[in-house]
């Protein structure tokens, strides 16, 4: 056995003396590493921590808040990134990491990649669906600038508009462009204008410029406060070629601040000439349709019935008369057909009548109690009977009663 030395050391020790030698190598300070990451996560408390891999090996990563927040974009599992920072030892696990200080896509700028992320964002959102978007107005009363006033896009924007149109007012709001406070900036000029009597549309824009300098219109702020305004927004940001998320918020997007003043204020003279066609075109609709109708009345008017309308009166009530004489006749016609029918009906019906048995000679015998005797066997002698005669009955007492044999004799059914 290999006995204790006396100079053992802790793990702490160890641990320092392993930090201070990764700290010390300059190497190993302020260096880019090339990787993939994975297992990202970002914490609560806004730091990142994630793992830096390639085929064959990994190295834990973190990335403190106050160089998270500078971040343009968000980094996801299995993009390939170039990081910025320095090695050394997290003693609690006794493991080594790097301590980023800069996180950049490989192979694609990290404020393109973030324009990317947040337009693939807002546009799964819905933001830019095109039934959102609003049309620009014929004439516009009144026309909101919202840019900075020292540079040259607001001049090209007054002088077009003055250029095209000179009854057309415009409303101009000062805002920032450029930096980190431009996106509030923005907003609130936005909000300003919209709240000004009579305008109807307003310009959001700004010179070219690179991508830094345009990345406040990368703002989902801004997107979001286009998308809010009551009036339809027109995006003139940079050149043909620039592309920022207001324009795809914005109702109408303009190449440039000079063509957005160019879609807003219609040209005076172009619209006093349409205005002489659309007037041109009104009195011939007019005139067509007031001959269409003089034609209509006077043949209303020569009809007939428009020039003597008593004849037509006249001749109706005739027919009416006709009518009513018919109807007379038919009703007449069809109550005597119906008396003829209950003539024979009544004959008929006086033909079966127990009278007329009884008038020629016969009689309807029955009990007291008034039951129809049908068999002299059904009235014993010494008991009562009445006898109907045509024209009255006889209360009659049996005496006796004779009953015909099948042979036609008397036979002697009982003797009172």
């Amino acid at each position: 056995m290999v006995s204790k030395p006396l100079g053992a050391l802790t793990v702490r020790e160890l641990t320092h003396i392993v930090r201070d030698l990764l700290q010390g190598a300059l190497e190993l300070q302020g260096v880019w590493v090339r990787g993939e990451v994975s297992n990202y996560r970002r914490h609560t408390s806004g730091h990142l921590y994630f793992t830096l891999k390639d085929d064959t090996a990994s190295v834990r990563c973190v990335m403190f808040r106050s160089r998270a927040s500078r971040v343009k974009f968000e980094p996801e599992d299995g993009m390939a990134v170039l990081v910025f920072g320095s090695v050394s030892v997290y003693e609690r696990d006794g493991q080594y990491q790097l301590y980023v200080d800069d996180i950049q896509p490989d192979g694609i700028g990290s404020l393109y990649k973030a324009y990317l992320q947040l337009k693939a964002r807002l546009e799964a959102e819905g933001l830019f669906d095109p039934a959102l978007k609003r049309k620009l107005p014929v004439l516009p009363r009144r026309v909101g600038v919202v840019t900075s006033i020292k540079g040259a896009a607001v001049r090209d924007i007054i002088n077009i508009a003055r250029r095209r149109h000179p009854g057309v007012r415009l409303v101009l709001c000062e805002a920032l462009v450029q930096g980190e406070a431009a996106p509030d900036d923005i907003v609130r000029g936005l909000e300003l204008v919209a709240q000004v009597p009579e305008v109807d549309v307003i310009i959001l824009g700004r010179g070219g410029g690179s991508i830094e300098e345009l990345w406040a219109f990368n703002s989902e702020k801004v997107a979001r406060a286009i998308r809010a305004c009551p009036v339809p927004v027109v995006s003139a940001v940079g050149h043909e070629t620039d592309f920022t998320i207001a324009d795809f918020a914005a109702d109408v997007r303009a190449p440039t601040p000079s063509a957005a003043a160019e879609l807003v204020v219609p040209d005076a003279q172009e619209t006093c000439a349409r205005t002489v066609v659309l007037r041109d075109r009104a009195k011939q609709a007019v005139g067509r349709m007031v001959a269409e109708r003089r034609y209509a009345l006077n043949s209303l008017v020569s009809r007939p019935v428009l020039r003597r309308p008593g004849d037509v009166v006249n001749e109706r009530r005739q027919v009416v008369d006709d009518l009513v004489k018919d109807a007379l006749l038919w009703t007449r016609r069809l109550m005597a057909d119906r008396e003829a029918e209950i003539r024979a009906l009544a004959g008929r019906l006086d033909a079966l009548s127990p009278l007329k048995i009884l008038a020629r000679g016969y009689a309807i015998c029955s009990d007291a109690s008034g039951r129809l005797l049908k068999s002299v066997l059904a009235a014993s002698p010494g008991s009562d009977v009445q006898v109907r005669l045509v024209d009255g009955k006889l209360e009659c007492v049996v005496k006796a009663s004779t009953a015909w044999d099948p042979g036609g004799q008397d036979k002697n059914a009982g003797a009172g």
